[in-house]
This record gives structure tokens, sequence and C-alpha cells, in this order.
């Protein structure tokens, strides 16, 4: 199973959202999502989120709160090797954003109003911990299923 974090920095009334659009075989070409990435060796979840968040757009978190996990398994018709992720979420609105943008490249970066977000491709499970986020839920574990890149399945655990 793959480690991953993923956050949502918050401004204003809108997220700071990466648009994938330069990898090539990538899973979420041309998705809209929040900053993240893998972890790398001996990597706490905090410590990698603030690596993937300097990283890819320069910003500094001053703090993040660790919201919930969510675990994917994502599944193929042609009876490919399943996927498996456990993917770390946090938000924030305490950081330090660099007086110049940074480059990303993994695609483009823009603030994105939290009320245009579901508009813009996405995963449709980003939908169920994004709402979680805003209501400021209680920490949360939700099991997402995927079959050829459609949703079929989410659990919230307890």
């Amino acid at each position: 199973m793959i480690n991953t974090t993923l956050c949502y920095i918050e401004k204003a009334g809108s997220y700071l959202l990466l648009h994938r659009t330069k990898k090539t075989n990538d899973v979420n070409k041309d998705k809209w999502i929040g900053i993240g990435g893998k972890f790398e060796e001996g990597e706490s979840p905090f410590d990698c989120v603030c690596r993937e968040v300097r990283e890819e757009t320069g910003f500094i978190l001053n703090k993040a709160e660790y919201r919930g996990l969510v675990t994917f398994v994502s599944r193929t018709s042609d009876g490919g090797a399943p996927y498996y992720e456990l993917m770390h979420v946090f938000w924030s609105n305490d950081f330090t954003e660099p007086p110049l943008p940074v480059p990303c490249d993994e695609g483009e970066l823009e603030w994105i109003p939290k009320s245009k977000m579901n508009e813009l491709p996405h995963w449709e499970s980003d939908e169920l911990f994004m709402e979680l986020i805003e209501k400021r839920s209680p920490f949360f574990s939700i099991k997402v299923e995927y079959l050829d890149g459609k949703m079929i399945k989410a659990i919230r655990e307890q």
C-alpha cells in the first residue's frame, strides 16, 4: 500500500488547487486536486505534507491540521492488479506564501473559490472528505473503491 498526503490550503474562501496537466501517464491527469504526494523513507505524515507543499508551491505550512485518512482501492475490469493507497488528509490556513510564484512541474496552481470546486474535473470521492473538512468534522476515516476510474463504493468508518 502506498502512503500519501493531501493538503487543502485555504485563504479568503478559496483553496489552492493543482490542475494536473504536465505529467504523462498520470492517474490524476486533467483533475484538480489538493497539494500532496508520496511519503519518502522515514517521513511522518506531517513531515511529508510539509515537504510536498513546499516542493510543489513554495508555501511553508506554519500549522496543518491532520483531518483524516482515506483508503483507496482501485481496480480495473480487465483484471489488472489492484492499486491501494492510504491518504493522510490535512487542512491549513496558517502558512507563509512565497513572494513570487513557484513553478510546479505537475501542473498549474490556482486559488479556486470553494463554491466552484465541484464544477471542475476531480475525483468523486474528493467531495466526501471536502464536506467533512468544511463542516470541521472530527478526525475521519473513509474507504473508497473505484472500478475503471468510477467510484463504486464509499464507507465512512467509525
